[in-house]
């Protein structure tokens, strides 16, 4: 089976690849490199059933005779991080959408069957200020911020993303599945674009203050990257997946300054715990959901598996990743 994987420079692209290469199966990378990077993927370079080409899924040409050659596409590029979607609005749009737009019309043109990811993001708000929270399902309503909130580009996108793939199956019975995933960490994850967990393992190795951003208060699930990759191979070989928005994610739930708690005790760093205003680390235009768990009933009747490392292993994961790396700089 010849798989083409966009964005597979990437943090979960990469780990996907090398999934499938175990697995005997052939490989092509597009990415632009414009978040992912070479050392993720360096270690494939030799392999016989791996190729890479830098380019754009803007581009057409480019994109065309790559995945006219494959039978399966993951469609994992996109504008990724919350820093990038508040310094990049127009690049966010374009990217996520037109991509997208792209992969799906030739998915189209040539019948491949194609996963394009979504983002737990496509929820919004999420209720914030409820006492109880409902773990989301994806029948339920979404209630994003006004358009001047650029943060809500984002998952703005991804839901007009998920109602293209729609479209595409209702009109044409195109073979697609778009996962929601719920925050995927682990190793090669980089913190630089506002992923909390490598950038407060990086801080806490470091020494530093670990810079909580808000009141820390806020909930999130963290799933790790291997379980996040099994979840998307198996859902692309589920006919029954065909035409679902799935939910892909922990059910464990931990605030924010629970993890930097956390962190700090499982890499024995002295690093204080600050906070950080919103607007200080955005700037205007910033909003924030308290708390975001993914109902994955769904996901469990589909394939049968649900993500099921627990949170200390996946910090294990990351933490042993940066350590030497860490050593060295200091």
């Amino acid at each position: 089976m010849r798989y083409l994987i966009t964005g597979g420079a990437g943090f979960i692209g990469s780990h996907l690849a090398d999934r499938l290469i175990q697995r005997g199966e052939y490989v092509h990378v597009l990415d632009n490199l414009s978040t992912g990077s070479v050392r993720n993927i360096r270690h494939l370079h030799s392999n016989k059933r791996f190729g890479f080409t830098i380019g754009d899924v803007l581009d057409s040409d480019t994109l065309e005779p790559l995945l006219k050659d494959a039978d399966r596409v993951v469609h994992l590029a996109a504008v990724v991080g919350v820093k990038l979607v508040m310094e990049q609005p127009v690049n966010t749009i374009l990217i996520n959408v037109q991509g997208t737009e792209n992969v799906l019309l030739l998915c189209c043109r040539y019948r491949k069957r194609v996963l394009v990811a979504s983002t737990s993001e496509v929820y919004g708000k999420t209720m914030d200020g409820h006492s109880e929270i409902p773990a989301l399902r994806e029948e339920d309503d979404i209630t994003l911020g006004c358009t001047k909130k650029r943060r809500w580009a984002y998952g703005c996108s991804k839901a007009l993303d998920e109602f293209l793939a729609r479209a595409y199956f209702d009109e044409d019975e195109l073979e697609v599945v778009v996962p929601r995933f719920f925050n995927t960490v682990g190793p090669r994850q980089t913190g630089y674009y506002g992923m909390v967990v490598p950038r407060f393992v990086q801080q806490a190795l470091a020494g530093d203050p670990l810079a909580v951003h808000g009141d820390g208060t806020q909930t999130r699930c963290f799933t790790h990257v291997a379980d996040s990759v099994e979840a998307i191979i198996r859902l692309l070989e589920q006919p029954a997946a065909f035409g679902e928005i799935v939910n892909v994610g922990s059910e464990e739930t931990v605030t924010i300054n629970e993890l930097a708690h956390r962190i700090i005790e499982m890499t024995g760093s002295s690093s204080p715990i600050t906070h950080i205003p919103y607007t200080q680390v955005y700037g205007p235009g910033y909003e924030d959901m308290l708390h975001r768990t993914p109902d994955v009933s769904r996901l469990r009747k589909l394939i049968g598996f649900v993500p099921k490392r627990r949170l200390d292993e996946t910090l294990r994961d990351v933490i042993a990743f940066y350590a030497p790396v860490q050593a060295v700089e200091v």
